[in-house]
């Protein structure tokens, strides 16, 4: 009887022996499942960010080419913008030596009137020559620095000017 009882025990521990093992497998398989997935979580968090990465230099990269091109066009704008602000100061020039030469032609050329009519025509003739060489940028230059030296009678023909535009308009 006592083999019976020994039996007993045997096949109790065998039991437990085979439920450990069988828990143990499970804890096993229950690690190696979440650290595949912790891997996969990883993994697809590597590649959100390095999508992420991806679409914002894309967008960087568009603005800065956005940026450019309005560059570069605003850049057109004020370069044809000054050209022609040069083509309309070479033809007031242009004109300006072509009166000149027809006052010459013109004036009468003695006397008071003569003297008059050449100093005019000569004046016209430089200054369309100036304009010819110099351009609205230097003539602008030009303008401050007698401004800053001749305060005094700048501030008077402004104000001369002025009144004059007023006059002008207030008939109109």
């Amino acid at each position: 009887m006592a083999n019976p009882t020994s039996g007993t025990r045997n096949q109790g521990e065998e039991r437990t022996g085979g439920m450990g093992q069988t828990g143990s497998d499970l804890k096993n398989k229950a690690k190696d499942t979440a650290s595949q997935m912790a891997d996969r979580a990883k993994d697809m968090a590597g590649n959100v960010a390095d999508k992420a990465k991806d679409m914002a230099s894309s967008v960087t990269e568009q603005a800065r080419d956005a940026a450019s091109n309005l560059g570069r066009s605003a850049s057109n704008v004020a370069s044809n913008l000054g050209e022609r602000a040069g083509d309309a100061a070479s033809a007031v020039a242009g004109g300006m030596r072509n009166l000149a030469g027809t006052i010459r032609d013109r004036g009468p050329h003695e006397g008071v009137m003569g003297t008059a009519t050449s100093r005019v025509a000569g004046a016209l003739d430089a200054s369309g020559r100036y304009l010819e060489e110099h351009g609205l940028g230097d003539i602008s230059g030009d303008l401050s620095n007698l401004i800053r030296r001749n305060p005094i009678p700048a501030l008077f023909v402004g104000i001369g000017i002025g009144y004059l535009l007023a006059r002008a308009t207030s008939r109109s």
